[in-house]
């Protein structure tokens, strides 16, 4: 289970080759456990509620007769301080382990001079669009190998292999990310030459991809027109752990409420060090600064 965000690792991961945790469920389940006596002022009642994350409240009430003795209320809270301990062992367990692997994998990368980029967003912002354009303009100047993360389906994975790119798809089943180990499988399975580009589309989500280190050697937040200018402060883990921002769709500014610059002042409120993109992958617009920069 990735204990960050609940989704599981248990599930069954799909690497797919194209040519030309066990979940953590809640209960929430409240028991309400009374005297079997009928309710009178010499009744001592026992009440147990179970909190949604587990925690068992235990309630007792001792009602005298009304000849003025105090009535007392006792309130006994069971901390599951070893669950919580548990917890994060496993949290922590489970970074070392993709830590390690990410080491791996970047010196892998590096002894074979491949620039892999780790591309990141929410779903919908454009990134498999800008992919393609991307393979489609470059291609002739440098060998690109893409890895695409979804939960489910080969449809991105289809459009990249399309133009001809050699393209992996990660099925991550419920898996809201992808993780070093599924970077290393898939580097074993593509084979990417030297002094060739990896891109990495992760799994739709600005959340848990900001804490998993694939190997790579930058991850490019991604965000549309489309969605709001304050993303960069809703999500000030992801855009931090970011080198780039690449600000997609930007053809469609005239017809979308969307203020460019407070997004801007935004992103770099959170991390003043962004190399920041404004691109088109429909009318070309800002792609030739991205490309000098995927070159370099």
């Amino acid at each position: 289970m990735c204990v960050t965000c609940g989704c599981s690792d248990g599930a069954q991961t799909t690497i797919t080759r194209l040519s030309s945790t066990e979940s953590n469920a809640v209960d929430t389940d409240r028991s309400h456990a009374h005297s079997d006596r009928g309710h009178h002022h010499h009744d001592r009642h026992t009440h147990s509620h179970r909190q949604p994350d587990g925690t068992v409240i235990t309630h007792s009430h001792s009602h005298h007769e009304p000849d003025g003795t105090v009535i007392t209320h006792s309130h006994a809270p069971k901390v599951r301080d070893r669950k919580i301990g548990q917890t994060l062992l496993l949290e922590q367990n489970l970074l070392s382990k993709n830590d390690r692997i990410a080491r791996h994998n970047r010196q892998l990368l590096q002894e074979k001079n491949i620039k892999a980029l780790n591309l990141v967003s929410s779903p919908g912002s454009g990134k498999t669009t800008l992919l393609v354009r991307t393979i489609q303009d470059l291609q002739s100047q440098i060998p690109i190998a893409v890895i695409e993360g979804d939960q489910e389906t080969l449809h991105d994975a289809e459009r990249i292999a399309a133009t001809g790119c050699p393209a992996i798809q990660v099925n991550t089943g419920t898996g809201c990310h992808l993780e070093a180990d599924m970077i290393q499988r898939g580097l074993d399975n593509l084979s990417p030459p030297d002094n060739s580009l990896l891109l990495i589309e992760n799994v739709g989500n600005l959340v848990c991809p900001a804490l998993f280190d694939l190997g790579e050697q930058a991850k490019v937040a991604m965000l549309s027109v489309t969605e709001g200018e304050d993303k960069p402060l809703k999500y000030p883990h992801m855009f931090r752990a970011s080198r780039v921002m690449v600000l997609t769709k930007v053809d469609l500014l005239p017809h979308v409420p969307f203020d460019v610059e407070r997004c801007l002042d935004y992103a770099r409120s959170v991390n003043p060090d962004l190399v920041i993109f404004q691109v088109s992958a429909v009318t070309g617009q800002g792609l030739d600064d991205w490309y000098r920069w995927l070159v370099a």
